[in-house]
């Protein structure tokens, strides 16, 4: 499954306003900027990424995923400190 799949996938699926996929080939890094993570837990925000990517997670097109979640406030401060 390519990146940018998985990556429409998701903003079809879900209200975000930034959205970054890699992968290495075998291993998939998903990083999601929304509000819709303000106030949810870690468990919770990843469970919202897993639920469009079900399918593809079934039949084994999707394995190896590694999620990390932002709302646009904390995005932006993780963007400066990856910037020091």
């Amino acid at each position: 499954m390519e990146p940018a799949e998985i990556k429409a996938l998701l903003e079809q699926s879900l209200d975000l306003t930034d959205c970054h996929v890699e992968s290495d080939g075998s291993h998939y890094k998903v990083i999601a900027v929304g509000e819709m993570f303000d106030g949810l837990s870690r468990v919770k925000a990843q469970q919202a990424i897993y639920q469009p990517l079900q399918a593809q997670i079934a039949d084994g097109s999707l394995h190896a995923l590694t999620i990390k979640t932002y709302t646009p406030t904390q995005w932006q401060r993780e963007r400066k400190l990856m910037m020091l």
